[in-house]
């Protein structure tokens, strides 16, 4: 999820010194003491390029085999980062709501098929069905509650029950019927963190916290309270023209249990594991957490509950980013290589995932993905090329193409990609960074000044008319 404050840019970028954490286990090999030097020196010299301060952690064969912070953790302060620093990770919160759901199915207080509204009152259906199930896998139909019109000054300073939230989405129709397509929303996780409060009669917070948080020892693992002191809490910036500025003040009542945690590189990798070896969860439950879902016509997604789940077999990678005002996170495991890694930066820059593929690619193949632009146009560029673009190939498929807070992002109608960032290379060609491993870029037709379709390449050219 995505919320900007544009504040007045007042700072320079101080460049500190790294904080040299590293950690390289024994027994490792000499190409791999290689890789990780590689590593520490691209990142090094470029993590400033992308935010203030940067928390990466590698661990291969469930161990940690690099671990370093980067730059400065407050820039007023002139604090180094260090690897046990707290940030927000944004939609990585997901993954813990989808865990206490089905801890809830498990110990028979709800099923997946159930229906939301057992549990949400006053929330319509429209005719249809939607299940726990929609929710987890992002195919409810309920439209994002981003597009709310709160018609409040400065809404997301505000704290909102629950409850209105939900009351203002039961308002929205549903973009398309339960179980059909794959829409990312923020809203589907937004329920079930209520939902998770009704069966259990705890608050979301006090759930997370005895139930996952405790039994796993997350010491640095919170629910968001801004007002709250926080020991090792990063501070988060906003980047605007080149000068950095304090990210403003957001309340977490309206991100709650679709993006509210706080956590650190550590206790990201140390939930990673306890997910992994069944501390958490029964393991057939796990499998279900990590493998796509299936659509009523049979088409699989590209997110299970709470993940992302992208390629196959040897090339398949399971993980989620997250994107909230002040930061930006990203973890992914490599299962077939047991090759986790995770990027925490405090600036909400969406660039920061060049960064992070870079450093994916090193670990996985030992070298880095072309470096990629990302040009700002102007809003009249950027809105010529808002639409739905249907394939030549298929006339069933499109692509998506729709601006947000001055910037372009993509959903493919298949659903096996979503709120991907478009960065500008040229007026016409866009790199899309959240593509993990597989270059992949849009390049846009003009007809005598008339944008008339566009051109998908990833791996092969593939061509598409604007509707």
């Amino acid at each position: 999820m995505i919320f900007r404050n544009q504040l007045s840019a007042f700072f320079v970028i101080l460049i500190l010194v790294s904080t040299l954490c590293v950690q390289i286990g024994n027994g490792q090999s000499k190409q791999d003491r290689v890789v990780f030097k590689q590593i520490d020196n691209y990142t090094s010299e470029n993590y400033n390029k992308y935010a203030p301060g940067c928390a990466v952690l590698i661990a291969k064969n469930g161990k940690i085999v690099f671990e370093k912070g980067y730059g400065s953790a407050d820039l007023e302060l002139s604090v180094p980062m260090k690897t046990d620093m707290v940030f927000r990770i944004g939609s990585i919160t997901k993954q813990f709501t989808a865990v206490a759901i089905l801890q809830l199915v498990e110990k028979g207080k709800m099923s997946l098929s159930d229906s939301v509204q057992q549990f949400v009152k006053n929330y319509h259906f429209k005719g249809y069905t939607i299940t726990i199930e929609n929710l987890l896998t992002h195919t409810s139909g309920i439209k994002g509650y981003e597009e709310i019109d709160a018609k409040i000054p400065n809404a997301i300073r505000v704290d909102f029950p629950p409850e209105l939230v939900i009351d203002s989405l039961d308002n929205l129709p549903l973009d398309f019927p339960p179980g059909t397509k794959y829409n990312y929303s923020n809203s589907n996780y937004f329920l079930l963190g209520k939902i998770i409060e009704e069966v259990s009669g705890m608050s979301y917070q006090d759930y997370l916290k005895q139930y996952l948080f405790m039994p796993i020892g997350l010491a640095s693992t919170y629910y968001d309270k801004p007002n709250e002191i926080i020991k090792n809490r990063a501070k988060g910036y906003t980047n605007i023209e080149g000068e950095y500025s304090n990210s403003g003040f957001i309340s977490m009542s309206l991100v709650y249990s679709a993006g509210a945690i706080l956590s650190n590189v550590n206790y990201l990798f140390r939930w990673h594991q306890a997910l992994f070896k069944g501390d958490l969860l029964k393991k057939e439950t796990l499998l279900k957490v990590i493998k796509p879902f299936q659509l009523n016509d049979g088409t699989m997604s590209h997110y299970g509950y709470g993940f992302f789940i992208r390629g196959e077999n040897d090339k398949q990678s399971i993980g989620h980013g997250g994107a909230i005002d002040g930061f930006r996170a990203m973890e992914i495991y490599y299962p077939s290589k047991d090759i986790f890694i995770v990027l925490l930066c405090n600036n909400e820059q969406d660039s920061f995932m060049e960064l992070f593929n870079n450093i994916s690619s090193i670990v996985t193949s030992g070298s880095m993905t072309p470096e990629y632009k990302d040009l700002k146009l102007s809003d009249e560029i950027l809105d010529s090329y808002v639409g739905s673009y249907t394939f030549f190939a298929d006339k069933k498929q499109f692509i998506k193409i729709y601006k947000r807070e001055g910037r372009l992002y993509a959903d493919l109608s298949n659903g096996t990609g979503s709120n991907m960032a478009l960065l500008g290379q040229t007026e016409t060609t866009f790199y899309l960074p959240d593509v993990f491993r597989i270059p992949t870029t849009i390049e846009f037709i003009l007809t005598n000044g008339i944008v008339t379709g566009l051109y998908w390449t990833q791996e092969q050219k593939e061509e598409a008319s604007k509707n």
